[in-house]
């Protein structure tokens, strides 16, 4: 099971940090990611990371903003999300990839098959 946590109200310019927390099983060894769901708009791709964390994936759109960790031993993985947005708001949802087919190509991360339950991020003008 992943749980995300961490999400809220803040204003434009501010800065949250999400957590993905699994349990049931260790997540240790799975590509893990973020995507996100505005109101009225299709899921889209944020931010992923390798099983080992060395290597990391970002949408364009959250680029030099966001960044993601994780922390094998704690069976958890964080979005640092600065410089927030109105556009930023959406409900953030965590994956993984527990088939080890995901894969990166322009902008987009595909191929994660466990998600959790989303926390939602509002950001005000």
């Amino acid at each position: 099971q992943l749980q995300a946590s961490g999400g809220g109200f803040v204003q434009a310019g501010g800065s949250l940090r999400l957590s993905c927390a699994a349990s049931g099983r260790t997540f240790s060894s799975y590509a893990m990611g973020w995507f996100r769901q505005a109101p009225g708009k299709e899921r889209e791709f944020v931010a992923a990371i390798s099983w080992s964390g060395g290597s990391t994936y970002y949408a364009d759109s959250v680029k030099g903003r966001f960044t993601i960790s994780r922390d094998n031993a704690k069976n958890t993985v964080y979005l640092q999300m600065n410089s927030l947005k109105p556009e930023d708001t959406a409900v953030y949802y965590c994956a993984a990839d527990t088939r080890s087919s995901s894969w990166y190509d322009k902008g987009h991360y595909y191929g994660m098959d466990y998600w959790g339950k989303g926390t939602l991020v509002t950001v005000s003008s």
